[in-house]
């Protein structure tokens, strides 16, 4: 019969095979959470300017005013509208 020692078999997938196994999970996972604080600030920096540089978000923000005023919605209620 063969001896098999199962302490051995996983001792060679993990940190007791490798010396740098720790180095190696700290390395990916700081490269992890660089990567998840780079798409944070390429994501609020496209939620403040646009995919336009800024000008798409003013351009429909100038259209929704215009026609806000064209229909004369406004903060103060009047006799044509009853809402």
């Amino acid at each position: 019969m063969m001896n098999f020692n199962f302490g051995s078999v996983i001792g060679q997938i993990g940190p007791n095979y490798d010396p740098l196994f720790y180095d190696v999970m700290v390395y990916i996972f700081g490269t992890m959470l660089f990567a998840v604080f780079l798409l944070g600030v390429i994501a609020f920096w496209l939620r403040k300017k646009g995919l336009g540089g800024g000008t798409a978000k003013e351009k429909w923000t100038q259209e929704l005013e215009r026609y806000f005023q064209r229909e004369g919605i406004g903060m103060i209620p009047d006799e044509k509208h009853h809402w």
